[in-house]
C-alpha cells in the first residue's frame, strides 16, 4: 500500500452491547440475541510512518503507551492498553501492513458492567485500522480479528458474541446470532410501541473475565460435550439428554447451555411473530434462574437487583454478561421506570451494597465511522 495514499485520519465508534437472551452459549456454538447500546467507544486514529503504535485513553490520562508494531508480540504491556494493541498485533500477525498509528480512545460504555466495553474498544480500533489503511477485510474478518485479540493477546477466552454485536447490530433491532455458523439475522425490537422499556441496572460490582472462573466454565462445557459425544453443546437439543452426565457439576453446566439455547429460539420466535413483548418476560427470568443455579455465575447484588425489579412489577429480569458482577436487565412498563429503580436502590442500601446505576437501553447501530479529522 502506498502510505501517501492512505486516509488522513478520522474518528470511528463501536458500541457496547446488552444480551437480551443467550448467555454463555456463544463459545458452545449456540444462539444469542444481543442488541447494541447507544454508549460507544470512540477511536481517533491517525497514521504514522515510523513503525510505532501509540495508544492513549481519556479514561486513563497519563498512561500513554508506545510500542513498535514489530515488537507487539513480546511487549510487556498490561491492563487496558492490551485490548487496542491486541487488534493492531492481530492485523500485523495476519500480514496486513500497519506502518504505524496513533490511537486515542474515549468511551461511555460502563467498564466492568457486563456491557462489553472491551469489545467496543477492539471493534472501534479494528474498523479504524481497516479504513485508515484501506485493508481488504470483511465484517467477518473484523469480528475474528477483534475476538482473537481478546482471546489470545489479552487472555480472556470469550466467544464471538460481543464482537459480532458491536460490528453487525442495527438501530431498532436485536441481532439473532448462530455462533456455530456465524450467521446473523436482524430481529425487530420496538419496545416503545408497546409502551415498554428494557432497563439496564449496573450493580457497580465490576467483573473481570480474565480470571479463572470464566475459563473454568468454558472447560466444564467442553468436558460435558465430550462426555455426551458431541463436538459442542449446541448439538444437544433435548435437555433431558444431559441426565446422562455422571458429574453433577457438568450436568448443571450443560443443562444451562441446552435450555438457554431453547430460550433464545423461543424469544426470537415471539418477536418475529409480533407477539406482545411482555410474553418474553418469564423467559428472561427463567434464564436468570438457570445462570444462578446451574451455571453459578450470579452474585448477591445481581440476585437482589433481579428480585427487586420483579417485585416492583417487571415482566422479567435477569443478569447479563459473563457474570461474577456486572449488570441486570429488566423488561418493564415504560411508566414504571422510577418505581423499579427506587425499589432496587432501596434494597441495595438495606444490604449495604454500592449504589447501582440505571438507564434505559435503546437498540442502536453497530460500528461505524463518525467523521473526518
Amino acid at each position: 500500500m502506498d502510505v501517501a495514499a492512505m486516509s488522513a485520519g478520522g474518528i470511528w465508534a463501536a458500541p457496547g452491547r446488552v444480551n437480551i437472551i443467550g448467555e454463555h452459549t456463544d463459545y458452545n456454538g449456540g444462539y444469542c440475541l444481543p442488541m447494541a447500546l447507544p454508549q460507544v467507544v470512540r477511536c481517533t486514529a491517525m497514521p504514522r510512518t515510523d513503525g510505532l503504535v501509540r495508544v492513549g485513553s481519556q479514561q486513563h490520562p497519563g498512561e500513554r503507551v508506545e510500542v513498535a508494531v514489530a515488537g507487539l508480540a513480546e511487549a510487556p504491556v498490561k491492563g487496558w492498553a492490551r485490548y487496542p494493541l491486541g487488534v493492531v498485533y492481530e492485523y500485523h500477525r495476519r500480514g496486513h501492513r500497519i506502518p504505524g498509528v496513533d490511537l486515542e480512545l474515549d468511551g461511555s460504555v460502563p467498564i466492568g458492567a457486563g456491557l462489553s466495553s472491551s469489545a467496543a474498544i477492539e471493534c472501534s480500533v479494528a474498523i479504524a485500522l481497516r479504513d485508515l489503511f484501506e485493508l481488504s477485510v470483511s465484517d467477518a474478518d473484523l469480528i475474528d480479528i477483534a475476538n482473537k485479540a481478546e482471546n489470545d493477546y489479552v487472555g480472556a477466552p470469550t466467544g464471538t458474541l460481543d464482537q459480532t454485536a458491536s460490528i453487525r447490530c442495527r438501530a431498532g433491532h436485536a441481532l439473532f446470532l448462530d455462533a456455530g455458523t456465524g450467521e446473523t439475522a436482524q430481529v425487530p425490537f420496538d419496545l416503545a410501541a408497546a409502551r415498554l422499556s428494557l432497563l439496564i441496572v449496573d450493580t457497580n460490582t465490576p467483573h473481570a473475565l480474565v480470571d479463572g472462573e470464566y475459563a473454568r466454565r468454558r472447560r466444564e462445557c467442553e468436558a460435558a460435550a465430550a462426555e455426551l459425544g458431541v463436538a459442542r453443546l449446541r448439538d444437544v437439543t433435548d435437555v433431558r439428554a444431559v441426565a446422562a452426565l455422571t458429574d453433577p457439576v457438568l450436568r448443571r453446566r450443560a443443562r444451562h447451555v441446552v435450555s438457554e439455547n431453547a430460550r433464545v429460539l423461543a424469544v426470537v420466535e415471539a418477536l418475529r411473530d409480533g407477539r406482545d413483548p411482555r410474553t418474553i418476560g418469564p423467559i428472561l427470568t427463567a434464564a436468570h434462574t438457570s445462570l444462578r443455579d446451574d451455571f453459578m455465575v450470579s452474585t448477591a447484588q445481581l440476585d437482589t437487583a433481579v428480585d427487586a425489579a420483579l417485585d416492583a412489577g417487571a415482566h422479567g429480569a435477569r443478569m447479563v454478561g459473563g457474570g461474577f458482577g456486572g449488570s441486570i436487565i429488566a423488561l418493564i412498563d415504560a411508566a414504571a421506570k422510577d418505581r423499579v429503580v427506587t425499589e432496587i436502590e432501596t434494597r441495595f442500601r438495606a444490604a449495604f451494597f454500592a449504589d447501582p446505576r440505571a438507564f434505559v437501553a435503546i437498540p442502536s447501530a453497530g460500528a461505524h465511522r463518525v467523521d473526518q479529522t
